[in-house]
């Protein structure tokens, strides 16, 4: 992992031991909008809604979405979070599941966010870049959702 991945990680590491939830996710959110090619960054959680679960928009930092609120069935997000793992799409436009939020997104990827092996939300990056999402990005994307993970198992 290259230095600065690895500085990005251990300051939002210590982050984590320091920040309250929310602030924890704006945090990870402002720091990781700071990257090259990470245009759009957020959470969604799930919650309860008329019996069924669906994805609610949490803390974000980039353009506003009318995605603020996610069936489970719809989207890379909801099959993220259906199928319990990451999914990285190179061309957004090839993915029928994409739900378009900007017409400048490329590419995207999302984390899920587990409690004790239970998925209880995500990570969601947009970039306006094809392709952009390797191992790095996606092994600092889901380091991420694991500090907010941690966060969410703390008393």
């Amino acid at each position: 992992m290259p230095l600065a991945t690895a500085d990005l990680l251990r300051e939002l590491e210590s982050d984590a031991t320091t920040l309250a939830l929310e602030a924890l996710m704006q945090r990870i959110c402002e720091r990781l909008a700071q990257l090259p090619n990470f245009n759009w960054v957020g959470f969604y959680m799930l919650a309860e809604e008329g019996g069924e679960k669906v994805l609610h928009l949490g803390p974000f930092v980039g353009a506003p979405t009318p995605h603020t609120r996610i069936p489970l069935n719809q989207g890379i997000c909801g099959a993220a979070v259906s199928q319990g793992k990451t999914i990285v799409v190179d061309d957004v436009n090839s993915d029928p599941r994409y739900l378009a939020c900007s017409l400048e997104t490329k590419s995207e990827i999302v984390a899920p966010i587990r409690v004790r092996g239970e998925i209880v939300g995500e990570i969601d990056i947009d970039s306006h870049t094809h392709a952009v999402f390797g191992p790095e990005e996606r092994q600092l994307v889901e380091r991420c959702a694991e500090l907010v993970g941690r966060a969410l198992e703390k008393p």
